[in-house]
């Protein structure tokens, strides 16, 4: 069995569904033999955010993998897997490589050693005996602690060796608990706080564990919000729901962060970022992660919990209710107070008339039509994301895919084309602004050919958003930070489903029709379908700290 053979038979064994990829690399024609899906896109990054969309909405329990050819295609790929990596995301990466005689040779693209930094792992199959350990030792680590990519290269000439005495043993994925005394320390700290916070991370979503923190948070009495990634995890109709906290975020996250004596964090990495709300200062801080590089990484932590959230939140529950409960005073009243005001605020913008269309008018209308509990929407980054992530109520578990610490433009594609495949049964929707389409465009017709029938939201005001403060000179002299393009003419070029909308009266109905060719009929299948609205530049943002 050559080696290229035995890596589609592995990929078989660990459950995976679809390839992600670009030619040429010999895993598509072996994997296709076995009924792994090659899905082939128009550029090597749009595959990798594939990969890491269908990876976040399995949980983690379905690996998104991706193969690209060596040199080129490992290179373009790089931005793709620096993104999976900065967000914690776990996919499988398999670039080809050159000739293994020829390693270390400038200019020759070195995968291995250049993936080195965005990867969990980056190792090269340099023995044909070697691919089955490599690939178990791959999945092990994509399956357990903190998720991130994991990165193996196969050298073109290695592909096609002979594997001698070929076994596979499948990985599997291992859950620790806490340590029993850090969590009775954990819960007499939460006992002698009188305003403690939840602040809530995406290991929560990777641990599946919702329902043990919709409980613990109820019998703590204490707000829970959400990081950026880890939207989603909480609901936010909840009464102790105060929503997420990015670059942008509701006003009582602000409120609750500065006004808490307790940050809980639960499933999360207090990482310093851009887009992510500040820890105050003089908080006492307790952190439950499963990765001890967290652990007081940039926020001094007063005391943690090391283990799987799920685990750990189960143990959590257990021993508040072993001390007698929590002593704080619910807060659900003061929390229904401060979200109708904030919403007061904001509702003239989110039910507008104006011409053009202001944006919060369109995410107002999208969560009305949608049904929420069956959708998955994702934004893009800049003012997309910071518009839509405080607004959008989410109802059910990775209803929501929220990123950032990187932030590239044009990822939401690659995420939402990912997903579908992940929960064919959703809507799923991908929210982005013209600057971000220009990134991405060419992979609607790959929605088209693969035959995944997502919706595309985009929101057209013409310019760059959020760069004015960059380059306000050049912008009012050379118009550099304009932009033009007739976005619905190049989707039905690529065979989309296509329209534009000026006026705030057909937001609704546009979106109707637009959902429904998503949906199909009895006599075709959904088609991938988008609505570009011409809006206004709206540079306000719920955006309090």
């Amino acid at each position: 069995m050559q080696v290229s053979t035995a890596i589609a038979q592995i990929l078989k064994a660990e459950g995976t569904e679809f390839l992600f990829c670009f030619p040429v690399n010999p895993l598509i024609e072996e994997c296709a033999k076995i009924d792994v899906r090659p899905i082939v896109t128009r550029t090597e990054r749009t595959l990798i955010n594939m990969a890491d969309g269908y990876s976040r909405v399995s949980n983690g329990r379905r690996i998104g993998v991706c193969a690209v050819q060596h040199g080129p295609g490992a290179e373009n790929a790089f931005a793709g897997v620096a993104q999976a990596h900065a967000d914690g995301s776990p996919i499988l990466f398999i670039p080809g490589g050159n000739f293994a005689t020829r390693h270390e040779l400038v200019p020759h693209f070195d995968a291995a050693k250049n993936y080195a930094g965005v990867s969990k792992w980056a190792a090269r199959v340099n023995a044909p005996d070697r691919a089955a350990d490599m690939f178990r030792r791959a999945f092990t680590l994509l399956r357990n602690g903190r998720r991130a990519p994991v990165t193996i290269e196969v050298p073109i000439d290695t592909a096609s060796l002979e594997i001698s005495g070929f076994d596979y043993v499948s990985s599997r994925a291992t859950r620790a608990a806490g340590d029993p005394a850090d969590v009775r320390e954990a819960i007499r700290i939460l006992r002698n706080s009188a305003r403690p916070l939840l602040h809530v991370g995406q290991g929560v979503l990777y641990a599946e564990a919702w329902d043990e923190l919709h409980e613990f948070a109820e019998l703590a009495r204490a707000p829970v919000m959400t990081t950026l990634p880890g939207k989603s995890a909480f609901r936010e109709d909840h009464p102790l729901s105060i929503g997420n906290g990015g670059y942008s975020g509701s006003a009582l996250v602000d409120h609750y962060l500065k006004t808490a004596d307790l940050i809980f964090g639960i499933g999360c990495s207090f990482t310093t970022s851009y887009f992510a709300a500040p820890i105050p200062a003089g908080k006492t801080v307790v952190q439950t992660t499963n990765n001890e590089a967290d652990l007081s990484k940039e926020v001094a932590v007063h005391h943690a919990v090391l283990g799987d959230a799920k685990l750990v939140l189960r143990q959590l529950i257990d021993e508040l209710k072993g001390q007698g409960g929590c002593r704080a005073e619910s807060p659900a009243a003061e929390i229904k107070s401060r979200k109708a005001a904030w919403l007061a605020e904001w509702t003239p913008k989110l039910t507008s008339d104006e011409t053009p269309i202001n944006p919060y008018r369109v995410i107002y209308e999208l969560s009305r039509v949608c049904d929420r509990s069956q959708t998955i929407i994702t934004h893009d980054a800049g003012t997309p994301r910071d518009q839509l992530a405080p607004f959008w109520e989410t109802l059910t578990p990775r209803g929501f895919l929220g990123w950032g610490k990187s932030s590239q433009l044009g990822s939401s594609l690659g995420f939402a084309i990912g997903a579908k495949l992940a929960a064919p049964e959703r809507l799923v929707i991908a929210f982005m602004g013209d600057t971000a389409i220009g990134m991405c465009g060419m992979d609607l017709e790959t929605a088209v050919r693969e035959r995944i029938p997502i919706l595309v939201v985009l929101v057209n005001n013409g310019t760059m958003g959020g760069y004015e403060r960059y380059i306000p000179i050049a912008s009012a002299k050379y118009r550099a930070r304009y932009l033009t393009g007739d976005y619905v003419r190049l989707a039905e070029s690529l065979g989309v489903s296509a329209e534009r909308v000026a006026h705030p009266a057909e937001i609704a109905p546009a979106l109707g029709r637009a959902i429904a060719t998503t949906r199909g009929t009895d006599s075709g299948p959904g088609r991938p379908a988008l609505v570009e609205f011409v809006t206004r530049e709206e540079t306000n943002l719920s955006k309090p700290w």
